[in-house]
């Protein structure tokens, strides 16, 4: 009677093993660091900053085509863009203001 109690009790606890590792893992797998809770939050986040990654990219490409033709050694170019930034004008230029 004594080895079937050992042998019934053995087979209880490696079986309460496997069901508190696979809780374990199932539990983690879920709400882990890399789980599936996880995974969809990065996801989240990562459709929120598409806009602003499209943002970032069309100003890099502005700033891309500016240094372009500085290096063009264009003398009008580099005016025009030095007059733009600092809002001078030539006196000979005619300066529109738009109304408000």
């Amino acid at each position: 009677m004594y080895e079937w109690r050992n042998g019934r009790s053995r087979q209880i606890l490696v079986s309460l093993f496997c069901i508190f590792a696979l809780a374990y893992f199932a539990f983690h797998a879920l709400n882990g660091r890399r789980g599936f809770e996880a995974r969809n939050r990065l996801i989240e986040r990562s459709r929120s900053l598409e806009p602003e990654i499209r943002r970032l990219e069309a100003a890099r490409a502005r700033l891309e085509r500016d240094v372009r033709l500085l290096n063009a050694r264009d003398p009008d170019i580099i005016e025009e863009l030095a007059m733009g930034l600092l809002g001078f004008a030539r006196p000979a230029d005619r300066v529109l203001v738009p109304s408000r």
